[in-house]
């Protein structure tokens, strides 16, 4: 059996990509950003930061067999996917685009005042489905510190029969892959546990952390290999999110 290990990636470390007039902060290689040492973790393909002024628009496409997840984290954003309705989106939505056998124009647009985001793209399970969109609205913080998860193509975190999306119950994923945030208080933590043959993939979204031995801050991320649990504490209030992704 392999060792457990974590690599600490820092902000400072993320490489730069263009696409048109926009400038993206990238975790993993993308468009014309490219670095043999970071081009994926497991079937996360990429995690990518925009920073969109406002009247700006990311176009992207066409795209097919990538799950393309956004996270709204300051402002607000109108997505525009081919015939798909249009949606609104605010800070602490989230919006699923599943390209599957194709889709000819992604747009994101920034329409009142600066926005930013996340956007991570994940490999699906199976190619050459009908392309779907989804939107989750405001995910309710957890009140004792835990991963909640926000996506996920896992049929156990799906709510029982008769809850409905209001109670933030999470979006659908068609592969087998969670997006999970955590929100703590000052000196609290949390423990994440996964099966054998995950990849965890952590950024410090808000705040700074310690795992084990590691300190984190604002915009730096974690990723675990070989390693099933982890426990993070929050040196001040903190933000994270987590994917935990098959490894491939």
């Amino acid at each position: 059996m392999n060792a457990a290990r974590m690599t600490i990636r820092r902000s400072e470390s993320l490489g730069t990509a263009h696409s048109g007039d926009v400038t993206l902060r990238c975790h993993f290689a993308f468009a014309d950003w490219q670095d043999p040492r970071h081009v994926h973790e497991g079937s996360l393909r990429a995690v990518n930061l925009l920073s969109l002024p406002a009247g700006e628009r990311y176009r992207i496409g066409p795209e097919s067999n990538v799950e393309i997840l956004t996270w709204v984290e300051r402002g607000s954003l109108t997505a525009e996917i081919d015939d798909f309705s249009k949606e609104n989106l605010k800070s602490g939505d989230l919006h699923l685009v599943s390209a599957g056998q194709g889709c000819t124009s992604l747009n994101w647009s920034a329409e009142q005042g600066a926005t930013d985001c996340l956007q991570f793209w994940l490999l699906p399970d199976q190619n050459n489905s009908e392309p779907t969109q989804e939107v989750r609205q405001g995910f309710p913080d957890t009140q004792n510190g835990a991963f909640r998860i926000l996506a996920s193509g896992f049929p156990e975190d799906d709510p029982e029969e008769g809850e409905t999306v209001a109670d933030g119950s999470p979006i659908a994923l068609q592969t087998r892959a969670r997006l999970l945030r955590a929100t703590l208080p000052a000196n609290e933590g949390a423990v994440y546990q996964t099966t054998p043959g995950r990849d965890l993939y952590l950024i410090v979204i808000l705040g700074h952390v310690t795992i084990k031995d590691a300190v984190l801050f604002q915009g730096d991320a974690a990723a675990f290999e070989n390693c099933e649990t982890f426990t993070v504490i929050a040196q001040e209030k903190s933000v994270l999110l987590l994917t935990d992704v098959p490894a491939i």
